[in-house]
């Protein structure tokens, strides 16, 4: 009987079935309304501020201890505090309850309190630095503010993205080289035969945050670095190799560097409609927070509040983007680790938090991955076109 990749599809799909499936469903279908839950949470936390006049209050402080450059600076980080208070509760619900209720969390809540803790940290001391920026810009150039903005902004995800490996990720997990052995060899061999510079895999404690499956390339200008999670390395050796040729599909493909572009352009738009959006927003009912206008530094949660609108809006845009890139990948990592029932293995291990089986409009809104269908189909039909070569797995 000759290979049926919608069969064989499906044969994989009744491998999640009955009270497995209804929760993975349940988990990843919450997590639509929470999309709106974090805008609303955000809306009225930011409302908050400013309608008790705390955002005016903090600005003249600010304005009374420092130059404009500095008075951006000290007025986000108190504010950026504030926000991160009245926020708690929907963060410790969504980040901690939630997850322990559907069994994806292996944290105490002392270990979750102490890495959020470090993460509001390191949030609020870029956030803070990067408003300083963004309103020194505005300042300067009171029409095309919005262009300096996206600059700054790209800028700082730069500099993110460059040392999270070696700086910010340590701050979360121990990043140790990965001992010899088959899992080492064989993903030196993917990298060294895709043209990726790496001498060495790095192994992540993640299991003492949950059973996630993870792997990654990270890094810029020399801080890239391969490493994968010690879940991962529980997964047989084919699925490992799946994984791991996945992710160095992201680097051969130059997945980052056009997300970069990419983001460039949405952000300098997005800021363009929020240099417009929010002069309105302060004409109309900004006179009840004591915001003296955009050159205020106090306007940042009116500015927030316009911004968190517009990202809500393109969610299927920016998932879409992410999408696609993933789906390369998938393509990329299928030719070059040759086990697509690996691949499927994984993608099935993947469903116990995300949907499995999704419209497709569902998909395209809601999804920054491939589901799991769209992987193993992928996966099998890839199969399907090389059932004659002897080294797939």
């Amino acid at each position: 009987m000759a290979f049926d990749p919608e069969l064989a599809t499906q044969a994989y799909m009744a491998t999640l079935k009955g009270a497995a499936r209804a929760k993975s469903d349940a988990y990843f279908e919450g997590g639509y309304w929470l999309i709106l839950a974090e805008f609303l949470v955000t809306l009225v936390a930011n409302l908050i501020v400013l309608r008790l006049g705390w955002a005016a209050r903090l600005s003249r402080w600010a304005r009374s201890k420092a130059g404009p450059l500095l008075a951006a600076f000290l007025f986000a980080v108190p504010y950026l505090l504030l926000i991160t208070i009245i926020t708690a509760p929907y963060v410790l619900y969504t980040d901690f309850f939630r997850e322990h209720a559907y069994g994806l969390s292996n944290q105490g809540f002392a270990e979750w309190g102490g890495e959020q803790l470090i993460l509001i940290a390191v949030d609020t001391l870029l956030a803070a630095l990067l408003w300083m920026g963004v309103h020194a810009a505005i300042r300067r150039f009171p029409r095309n503010w919005w262009l300096g903005g996206a600059g700054l902004t790209i800028g700082v995800m730069m500099v993110t993205i460059t040392m999270a490996p070696v700086y910010l990720d340590p701050l979360f997990n121990d990043y140790t080289p990965l001992h010899d052995g088959p899992v080492k060899t064989e993903v030196l061999k993917l990298a060294r035969a895709n043209g990726v510079p790496a001498d060495n895999v790095y192994l992540v404690d993640a299991s003492r945050q949950s059973d996630r499956i993870s792997a990654n390339v990270t890094g810029l200008f020399g801080t890239t670095r391969i490493a994968l999670n010690d879940n991962l390395m529980k997964q047989d050796i084919h699925e490992i190799r799946s994984v791991m040729a996945h992710e160095l599909g992201h680097y051969v493909l130059n997945h980052m560097g056009k997300l970069i572009i990419t983001v460039a352009l949405l952000i300098a738009v997005s800021l363009a409609v929020v240099a417009v959006g929010t002069p309105w927003l302060l004409a109309r009912i900004g006179g009840r927070w004591g915001i003296e206008g955009m050159a205020d530094p106090g306007v940042l949660p009116a500015l927030t509040i316009v911004i968190s609108f517009l990202f809500l809006l393109g969610t299927p845009i920016t998932n879409t983007m992410i999408r696609i890139q993933e789906q390369e990948a998938d393509v990329f990592g299928l030719n070059a680790a040759r086990a697509p029932d690996g691949f499927a293995r994984i993608a099935m291990k993947l469903s116990q938090y995300r949907k499995i089986e999704p419209g497709p409009w569902e998909e395209i809104i809601f999804f920054d991955h491939p589901s799991g269908h769209t992987r193993v189909i992928t996966a099998m039909r890839w199969k399907a076109e090389h059932l004659d070569a002897p080294d797939i797995k």
